[in-house]
Parts: structure tokens; sequence; C-alpha cells
């Protein structure tokens, strides 16, 4: 490996440095010029898998495959430091070579373009997990801040069908209540909560109920919980306020159906930017805090240090690291 994409391996116990470390979602700023190698700081803290989002709700095919394409080639162009996943074997290979396997996910169907013949194409080009809407309604369903919840629609289900036939990963994050419970119901596929966090521990209303958190979990999913402050508690980013939502859910439905999916964002200012320019996505209460905090990819050994403290099993810490959100890929991608 070249000297210049060598890890800085973090101080952490040969236990964590064994286990295969997965994030299930993070956010760069949606830009076709943006370098992605900000990405390598999950790999310095010891992960060999990371989900990044390409599109959500604003974006049409244009935008998206503009973006989707830049992220891409730097990842197949620099074959030294980033694997691109296409399989669960892809990420094993990147667990055992060092490097760092990338895979892309949609954040909303509007990238579709209304067209259900686009989900093959994206799956394609790397995009393995997709929710179906963006906290508002679109042609898909009702999203988690709409004040309406019209459930799935007619076009949602042809999409999940879709989604699983090609072997996408079907996600009800930023869903409405009964739009998620819709898609658990009409998925053939374990369906994943990608970025969540649960609403018993904190009630806001990107959170997900525990019944909600139980359907998941029925369908061979998991949930993975995010690391953002104002989803946690009030925007409180400390290590014991992650594990509150992580023990709840354990507690919930069982270790096996738990990771993380911390959502962190690497450009604040862009997230601010996304705020301003589509405030009917985002509540007056996302800004309500002079700046939302995030749990960023450096706190993943004092996250695995705090599980095992707390009392979980070995087996227990591994499987919400990463190898839950791993058996999960090897059930459903093609």
């Amino acid at each position: 490996m070249k000297q210049e994409y060598a890890r800085k391996q973090p101080d952490v116990t040969a236990e964590y440095a064994q286990a295969l470390v997965w994030e299930q979602h993070c956010c760069l700023p949606l830009d076709p010029h943006t370098r992605i190698d900000e990405l390598w700081r999950y790999a310095e803290a010891g992960a060999s898998f990371v989900s990044v989002n390409v599109g959500y709700a604003p974006h049409d095919i244009a935008d998206t495959i503009r973006v989707l394409s830049a992220f891409r080639r730097h990842v197949l162009t620099n074959p030294d430091r980033y694997v691109m996943a296409s399989s669960a074997d892809d990420v094993r290979r990147a667990k055992a070579t060092g490097r760092l396997a990338v895979a892309f996910d949609l954040e909303d169907a509007n990238p579709l373009g209304g067209s259900i013949d686009t989900v093959q194409t994206y799956y394609d080009l790397g995009v393995r997990t997709m929710l179906l809407t963006y906290n508002q309604q679109n042609a898909a369903g009702s999203g988690c801040h709409d004040d309406s919840d019209g459930g799935l629609t007619g076009f949602g289900r042809e999409v999940v069908a879709e989604m699983n036939r090609v072997g996408m990963v079907v996600d009800a994050t930023h869903c409405s209540y009964r739009t998620s419970m819709d898609i658990f119901a009409a998925s053939t596929a374990p369906v994943v909560l990608s970025h969540s966090a649960t609403r018993a521990v904190h009630d806001h209303e990107r959170n997900v109920w525990d019944d909600q958190i139980q359907a998941c979990a029925a369908t061979g999913g998991v949930i993975g919980i995010n690391g953002v402050g104002i989803f946690l508690g009030d925007n409180d980013t400390s290590t014991e306020a992650l594990l509150r939502h992580i023990d709840h859910a354990v507690d919930l439905v069982g270790w096996e159906h738990v990771g993380l999916g911390l959502d962190f964002c690497f450009a604040e200012d862009d997230l601010n930017e996304e705020l301003a320019q589509n405030p009917d996505l985002f509540p007056p209460s996302y800004g309500q805090w002079d700046r939302i905090d995030f749990i960023g990819p450096e706190r993943l050994p004092e996250i695995a240090a705090a599980l095992t403290d707390r009392g979980h099993s070995s087996e227990a810490v591994r499987g919400i690291l990463g190898e839950n959100f791993l058996r999960l890929a090897q059930n459903v991608w093609r």
C-alpha cells in the first residue's frame, strides 16, 4: 500500500482492531467538485465500510448522477485507499487489506425521476441503500414532518418491489409513521432504519417509535443509531447520549438488530446552507441551535469501549459495530 495512504492507527484495544466497523450513512457536500478524501477519517478511526449520500429530495436525476459519478470515479481511481463495495465480500476484503469500502445511498425517491427503471441504474453505479421519503411528502409517500400521513403510495410500492428485485436495501428513515409501517409490510427483504434515533428516549419528530423499531427488526432489518445532537437530546453529542439510544434499541429488539448510522456531516457550512435553502424540508426547530453538533468518526473507538463497559458481550459489540449490517448486506445485495 502506498505510504501516503497508510492508516494512522487509533489507540484501540485488540478486540476493536479486529472488529469490522460499518458506518451506514454519512454526508459529504453534494457537489461533484467535492474532494472525498475526508472519508479517510473513518479508516483512520478503524472503520472498514462507509455509505455516502449522493442525493436527496431537492435533487433530480442530472444533479444526482453528476455527484455520484464524481464520487465513484475518485473511489475507483484510488484503489490503494478504497474498495468499491459491490458485495459483502468486498467489505471483508477492504478490512483484510487495510482499505475503506465505499457504497452510496440516496435520501429520497426524487432522484429516480418518477421512474422505477432508474433503480437498477443507480444500483449498478454503487447505490446500495435508498430511503423512500425525506421529511416531506413525495411521489412515494409521506415524510416524518408532514402534517398529514398518507402512507406509502402505489408508486412507492412499485419502488420497494423493484429495490427488492435488484438487491438495493430499502430504508424507512425520514419517513412518516404510516409510510414506514407500510414499507415494512410491503418489502420482501430486510428493511433498515439506517440513521435514526429512538423517540422513547428523546421525543423528536425525526426519531422512531418503539413499534417502528420492532417492525423493522421483524423484517430481519437493522436500526442504525445516528449521532446527531438534536435527535439524541438537546443537541447532545456525548457518548452517553448515543448509548442511551443504543441500549434502548437493544433492550427492545436485541443487539442483532442494532448498528451505527452516525449521519456525520463533514461540512457544517454546507448543512446550514441546506437548511436555509430548503425551509420546507426542515421545521423551525432545526434552527434553534447556533449549530447542529455531530458525533464524528474519531469517536468510534470510544463508542466501542463504552459498549463493553456497559456490559455488552463481545459478540454484541461486534454486531453493533458492523457485523449486523454486514449480515444484512450479505442477505440483500445481489
